[in-house]
């Protein structure tokens, strides 16, 4: 057995465990209805016609909910995936083929990764399907690139969860740590942001703007860099963000990316390093 075989028995066990059909068919439904909240109610421009149906409205909508529920999605189904084998004892299992303890955290955030993947793509594709057909306008290549980030924006959540899962003890203190980081980066990050701003700089924000290194700390939340990263390959994604414009190289919106992959590798390599010292 090696990472490959180990990724395939994740997510095959996802698959007999009906978590894949599930999740598809959850994000399928929610995907459609997005599409199709661009018709209910009908939305009007300011001069009283209706507003166009574009591929940039149906964005705007799946903005939110993809900042919000993909990394839920992604905790959920990973946040269990080493330390549940270990409080079964499954994992000695696992353990006692030729496999390392690199490659079981590896093959399980690979395979979690899959799972979402696979909801993700099904759920986006049906309200693509929706908009190519209903819509005013419809471009295919903006909404695929919007579909791969969001993937890798999800795979950031599952290396959390993974992470969590590896160098945990329990099934708890998993669920704690990586439902802890979800909410700090969802809700938290703003509040904490503004604490830091109200301590610096009190209520009055100085004529030029907050410098770039708070920018900076800003974009340091996953969520954030997804959105960064979404308007540097999206131009028209601009429209519906707004963000201060940064001169600093470190501030500008292609930093998202290199963020995003730093998300997905330390949580990893916290999680294998921890793991490496269990006793199994």
């Amino acid at each position: 057995m090696s990472l490959p075989a180990v990724l395939r028995k994740d997510f095959e066990d996802a698959v007999r465990s009906y978590s894949l059909l599930a999740s598809v068919l959850l994000f399928a439904l929610f995907a459609a209805l997005i599409a199709a909240l661009q018709f209910f109610p009908t939305l009007y421009v300011d001069d009283g016609s209706t507003a166009p149906a574009t591929t940039l409205a149906l964005l705007n909508s799946m903005r939110q909910p993809a900042v919000f529920f993909v990394p839920l999605f992604g905790l959920m189904v990973a946040y269990d995936t080493i330390v549940g084998e270990r409080e079964s004892g499954s994992i000695r299992l696992l353990l006692s083929l030729p496999n390392s303890r690199l490659e079981a955290v590896l093959g399980k955030f690979l395979g979690r990764t899959g799972v979402v993947a696979a909801a993700v793509l099904a759920g986006y594709a049906v309200a693509g399907g929706i908009a190519l057909v209903t819509y005013d306008s419809f471009d295919g290549a903006v909404f695929t690139l919007f579909t791969l980030l969001t993937l890798v924006y999800g795979a950031v959540y599952v290396a959390i969860a993974t992470g969590f899962s590896a160098g945990m003890r329990s099934r708890l203190g998993a669920f704690v740590g990586a439902g802890g980081l979800y909410f700090l980066f969802i809700i938290g990050w703003d509040i904490a942001l503004l604490l830091l701003q109200l301590a610096i700089y009190g209520q009055d924000i100085p004529e030029a703007g907050l410098p770039d290194w708070f920018n900076f700390v800003g974009m340091l939340n996953p969520s954030t860099a997804f959105m960064h990263a979404a308007r540097t390959v999206i131009p028209a994604y601009r429209e519906i963000t707004f963000y201060p414009e940064a001169s600093a190289a470190y501030a500008q919106g292609w930093v998202g990316f290199p963020i995003l992959a730093a998300w997905i590798l330390l949580p990893l390599a916290f999680g294998y390093l921890r793991f490496q010292r269990f006793e199994i």
